[in-house]
């Protein structure tokens, strides 16, 4: 891939679920575990997981058919993220490859962050429990008004880095990851190792669409290489 005349980042900012986490296995474990309470089969693995970066709204979807503002879903939210805060980080962890990403990024100088549309009430204390609490910076789905696709938790994750939007890249596996970094004037990345769901990635206008965190980490470290060379150069 051409990395000669792109504009290297100055930051790196990730969504959390589906992108540096995968966190599915409790997600599912956590609506499961409301199914079996009320005597009711579990969903299996592989309709929920592709819900997963959608939370509460996507796992209550994939189990039991019912929208955020149809009739039972509050109680349902509620059973669910009471399960769901109570065990965490039992089988989640970095996907492969994620650790040796964020070396590869603070080596080459990069600050990076977590921004995610997860409530700070599960994001504090999951970044530490999983190897996270290096991020420069954590914004959850509730540290602003809107979360994404609003681009407006990404506009307040650069100032915390010292750094304009524009000069940070944004990682996701969603949809509304994409959007939100367009909006807020951010190169966006699609990740194709996360749970993506329903929608197409290739559809979703993102800058690059890179298969693994290795190809990320090429990707950054020859813009940022490229750039040096041509400082030198001038």
């Amino acid at each position: 891939m051409t990395t000669d005349h792109l504009p290297a980042p100055r930051a790196i900012l990730f969504d959390l679920d589906g992108t540096l986490a995968d966190t599915a296995p409790d997600l599912a474990a956590a609506i499961n575990l409301m199914r079996s309470r009320a005597g009711l089969a579990p969903t299996p693995y592989e309709v929920l997981r592709p819900t997963a970066s959608a939370g509460a709204r996507g796992m209550i979807g994939a189990s039991y058919g019912i929208a955020p503002g149809e009739s039972g879903y509050e109680p349902l939210k509620n059973g669910f993220l009471d399960n769901y805060e109570a065990a965490l980080a039992v089988e989640s962890r970095l996907f492969d490859g994620i650790p040796a990403l964020l070396d590869g990024l603070t080596s080459l100088g990069l600050p990076w962050g977590v921004v995610t549309n997860k409530a700070a009430r599960f994001t504090d204390p999951l970044v530490g429990q999983i190897g996270l609490s290096a991020a420069g910076c954590v914004i959850s789905g509730d540290t602003m008004p809107h979360p994404k696709p609003h681009p407006a938790p990404l506009l307040e994750a650069a100032p915390r880095l010292d750094l304009a939007p524009e000069s940070c890249w944004y990682v996701g596996d969603d949809l509304r990851d994409i959007q939100a970094g367009r909006a807020a004037g951010m190169r966006t990345i699609a990740c194709a190792w996360g749970y993506c769901g329903p929608v197409e990635p290739l559809s979703w206008n993102a800058d690059y669409l890179l298969e693994t965190p290795a190809a990320l980490l090429e990707l950054v470290s020859g813009v940022v290489l490229a750039e040096r060379e041509r400082q030198l150069a001038a």
